[in-house]
């Protein structure tokens, strides 16, 4: 069991403190228990903060750790003086030189989500999740050709995932289309997609793993057997080089890694951060 404790404190959501030190921590071998304190906005919620980390210290007998993305000044020292553990500010590792680089003061905005909602960014990015939405699984051709990336390959291959992460991340009109063993009997790609080949990015998966993932959801059926996923993995993929469609295997790789490959291969012109 994890006998330390690592914080992430935050006056906004505390995703970029939870994710920059998730990305620091996993440099080590060592399992810790992992508290958010989102929103951490007020002296009072500071001083309530402290007492959580500084108990959880007794507890474990251990110095907590605590990264923080606190833009408050006066929070942040409440934070600072009264917690009795290892302190990571991002603020001051990265914003404070940068303002000495650039001759300017940081504007100290509290959570980069605070006025997101009324950007035009913001409702670009609910528009790509809405369009991925309708377009998961070739549900409709209206439209396709809006799409920034369609993503092809067989089912449970991991195209709805990656394309909710495109359209959430980066704000991208990800549609996704699956190929079906009528597709390989026609040896042709489906007609909706023909037009939008420099569009098209195929996602392939080793048999034996998709064969597992489809046993979760259909368990002793054709559809999940390994010899019919051995063939449509390998129709599906005869089918990508056929067209010249790039792809690769979505096997042992995460969807940041997946996406990130997307990205660099199709480099869609359109890109929401």
């Amino acid at each position: 069991m994890p006998n330390r404790t690592v914080f992430f404190v935050s006056d906004g959501t505390g995703i970029t403190a939870e994710t920059f030190g998730n990305a620091i921590l996993a440099q080590f071998e060592i399992e810790l228990q992992h508290v958010r304190l989102p929103f951490t906005d007020s002296v009072d919620k500071a001083h309530q903060a402290v007492r959580q980390i500084n108990h959880a210290g007794v507890i474990d007998n251990k110095r907590p750790i605590v990264f923080t993305t606190l833009a408050n000044e006066e929070v942040f020292k409440v934070i600072a003086e009264g917690c009795e553990a290892m302190l990571m500010d991002m603020f001051s590792a990265f914003v404070l030189p940068l303002e000495a680089e650039f001759k300017l003061k940081s504007n100290h905005r509290i959570g980069r989500f605070s006025d997101t909602s009324k950007s035009e960014e913001y409702q670009s990015r609910i528009a790509a999740i809405n369009f991925s939405l309708e377009h998961d699984d070739g549900q409709s051709n209206r439209d396709l050709e809006q799409s920034d990336v369609i993503l092809v390959g067989v089912s449970r291959s991991g195209k709805t995932p990656t394309s909710l992460y495109l359209a959430m991340q980066y704000g991208l009109k990800a549609s996704n289309y699956p190929l079906i063993p009528e597709d390989f009997e026609r040896q042709d790609l489906p007609p909706a997609l023909k037009a939008q080949k420099k569009k098209l990015f195929g996602l392939t998966i080793q048999p034996e793993r998709l064969s597992e993932i489809r046993n979760e959801r259909r368990p002793n059926s054709k559809y999940a057997s390994l010899e019919n996923c051995r063939y449509e993995v390998k129709e599906a993929e005869a089918m990508m080089r056929r067209f010249g469609i790039r792809w690769l295997s979505t096997t042992t790789k995460s969807i940041e890694e997946i996406s990130t490959t997307i990205l660099q291969e199709l480099r869609p012109e359109r890109l929401t951060y």
